[in-house]
């Protein structure tokens, strides 16, 4: 009998812990309860894009593991809907719910996953103005047409597609290299920011 997609879930969570504990997001090595994921600035390859510096704690973060095949999309609006639904975030949960799946679906389908065959999703709200991190990684570290993504209008023009959602919703789209604990170069983690609000004013 196939596995339900919460079934799934419940037995990836043991990887989430290990997998955090050696990975290095924007050059720290992030604790998986206390660091934030995102940490100060430093110089990488002019390809790629810093993510932007956040101060403070997060208002909260949750880490997921997720298989990288066609079930990674439904198992992503799954466990963010419930999650920020859980956590009160005061902004559109749909409108995140539909970047998060497309940054998944992003990593699966143009990315390397990780060992096991996975791609990991994290969230975090910012403690500052209730803004949405909503973080991908996978094991490429390049991101292939980035500055055409990062640059979309968002101005619906045919059938919207991917990562259009991010400039649609007036988020800001960002990615970096990630390394291990000994500075190593194992992939990359890719950042939509979404706002609170539609148009990201108080």
């Amino acid at each position: 009998m196939a596995q339900s997609l919460t079934e799934r879930s419940r037995e990836l969570e043991p990887t989430v812990k290990p997998v955090e504990q050696r990975m290095e997001v924007a050059g720290r090595t992030a604790p998986p309860e206390e660091a934030s994921p995102i940490t100060e600035p430093r110089r990488i390859n002019s390809a790629s894009t810093l993510l932007p510096h956040i101060e403070g704690q997060p208002r909260f973060r949750q880490t997921w593991p997720l298989k990288a095949d066609a079930n990674s999309a439904p198992m992503t609006r799954i466990h963010l809907r419930t999650w920020l639904t859980v956590m009160r975030w005061i902004g559109n949960v749909d409108q995140a719910t539909r970047v998060a799946s497309h940054l998944v679906e992003n990593a699966v389908r143009h990315g390397t996953p990780q060992p096991g065959n996975l791609v990991f999703l994290r969230v975090f709200g910012l403690s500052d103005s209730n803004d949405l991190a909503i973080e991908v990684e996978d094991a490429l570290p390049d991101f292939p047409g980035f500055e055409e993504a990062q640059n979309q209008s968002g101005e619906v023009r045919g059938r919207p597609t991917g990562l259009w959602w991010v400039a649609h919703y007036r988020g800001r789209l960002s990615w970096d290299v990630t390394k291990d604990s000994n500075g190593r170069v194992v992939g990359k983690t890719v950042q939509a920011l979404i706002p609170a609000t539609w148009d990201g004013s108080e």
